[in-house]
């Protein structure tokens, strides 16, 4: 019985020696190989295979394919960066998702191709994961990627490689796009593609094109001129990142694009506070949020319909507690306002006894006061029945608009003519003929103006402004005096 030696002992104690004619040879071609790499391909196409966003060719282990049907957008990104900025695919790729199909799949397809190989040369296993848009069976289907089953080798690439494009989905296309796909199956019949202003789905490739840009660090194309279209843009991404649990990564480059509007922003936000407000909550802006909370707590309850049930639940309690500290504020300073009064020139508040018209001016203030800071009683009146009705039903009356004071405490801080001006003061003492005269008039509008300046003061602290916006150009109807401390945004807790 004859015994070998183990061939890879052999290889080891028996190294293999070339004649010199051999090696000068192969030293010498070697060389020339080297120096034929940098030939120029000056005047022909480089065959180097793209390495770079979106297809890294060489290091890419997660294959994204957004196709429907008239156009396609693939992307061969790598698990890490993904992972790191996604749960969504941070649970798709991991082991525990993987089905023990998958696993026992990979193990002996390859077991008999891993026994040829010595034990220290056997290469790792480089896993891919591929994966699909799904476009949904109705319109109303939101699209979401879906995980392809895929089979790894040893040589770290898939057994069936992608072909592009891609197999047909389980589920159908968006609407209309079956034509299209039958359509490309007949060689001596060519469709027009759509052209990408028609394309329905645009906005859909637009928003995993910057999903995907942002993950990798490139700037997102959003609008930087009209902030209604980069609004638009960037709440669409905003709740595309949201599906899959990407905010973290995506909510800073929206805010850093929307900040660069700068004065622009604060008008917009101005205009449209309840919107704003869901859109700086979602990309956690501070700036956004405490601009656009500080126009919804001053106008509310005006926006509660388009927030309840639109924005976490926190959002609408912290609203209601600062709404609640300015009416708080507002109820002490309306009980100051009521008790401003003016003096005598021996320091004795006026009375009918001892100054009859500086009371009559105090008594103007107050009335003028108590009327508009109250609100307007219900009518009392039935609204008239509705045609159609029967058995005598009266229709439910509609509700009363929202009463808000910010715009009598705004025009007691503005003071001046801007309430109780001089018409007014001459047509309240014409009432009275008797007391009816210039020299009266002069006296009774200094008094007015002395209690405006009075009321000027106590209502300073609801005067402040918590805005970016610029109220010299135009003020607002309501107070804008809720301040928004560190720890009230909600996203901090």
């Amino acid at each position: 019985m004859v015994s070998y030696p183990d061939s890879a002992s052999a290889e080891r104690s028996l190294p293999i020696r070339r004649p010199p004619s051999v090696a000068s040879h192969s030293s010498r071609a070697s060389t020339v190989r080297r120096h034929r790499q940098h030939r120029s391909n000056f005047g022909g196409t480089s065959l180097t295979p793209q390495n770079e966003f979106p297809i890294f060719t060489h290091t890419g282990d997660v294959d994204i394919t957004i196709s429907n049907g008239r156009k396609e957008q693939r992307y061969l990104l790598h698990k890490l960066i993904l992972t790191q900025c996604s749960g969504f695919f941070e649970a798709g790729t991991s082991d525990e998702w993987a089905s023990a199909g998958d696993a026992s799949t990979a193990g002996p397809s390859n077991g008999t191709a891993l026994a040829r190989i010595p034990s220290g040369a056997r290469p790792d296993y480089k896993k891919k994961w591929s994966y699909e848009l799904d476009w949904g069976k109705t319109e109303d289907d939101l699209p979401m990627l879906v995980q392809k089953k895929t089979q790894s080798t040893i040589f770290g690439g898939d057994a069936c490689p992608p072909v592009q494009p891609p197999p047909a989905r389980n589920k159908p296309a968006a609407p209309q796009s079956g034509f299209f796909r039958s359509m490309a199956n007949f060689s001596t019949l060519h469709v027009p593609a759509a052209t990408p202003e028609s394309d329905p789905d645009d906005d859909t490739f637009r928003d995993y094109d910057n999903l995907f840009r942002i993950f990798y660090n490139y700037p997102p194309a959003l609008d930087p001129v009209n902030i209604a279209n980069a609004y638009v843009e960037c709440k669409s991404l905003l709740q595309l990142a949201d599906m899959y649990d990407a905010l973290g990564v995506i909510g800073p480059r929206v805010d850093h694009h929307l900040l660069r509007f700068q004065g622009r922003l604060w008008k917009q936000i101005a205009k449209y506070p309840p919107s704003y407000l869901k859109l700086g909550y979602m990309a956690r802006s501070k700036a956004i949020f405490a601009e656009a909370m500080v126009h919804v707590v001053g106008q509310w309850p005006q926006g509660i319909n388009q927030l309840r049930g639109q924005i976490a639940e926190p959002v609408i309690e912290l609203i209601e507690d600062k709404v609640d500290e300015m009416d708080e504020l507002k109820a002490k300073i309306e009980v100051k306002l009521f008790r401003l009064s003016l003096t005598t020139s021996r320091g004795e508040r006026v009375s009918p006894s001892s100054n009859w018209l500086d009371w009559i001016a105090v008594s103007l203030f107050r009335q003028w006061l108590a009327e508009n800071t109250t609100p307007p009683p219900a009518p009392i009146l039935k609204s008239p029945r509705p045609l159609g009705s029967r058995n005598g039903e009266t229709a439910p009356s509609p509700p009363l608009p929202a009463f808000n004071t910010g715009r009598i405490f705004r025009l007691l801080g503005q003071s001046g003519s801007s309430y109780l001006n001089h018409d007014e003061c001459k047509r309240f003492l014409r009432l009275n003929p008797e007391h009816y005269n210039r020299d009266n008039l002069k006296r009774f509008e200094r008094r007015i103006d002395e209690i405006k300046n009075k009321a000027k003061d106590a209502v300073k602290p609801v005067m402040r402004n918590f805005l970016e916006l610029d109220l010299r150009e135009g003020g607002l109807p309501y107070l804008t005096c809720t301040r928004i401390d560190p720890q009230d945004f909600p996203w901090d807790e």
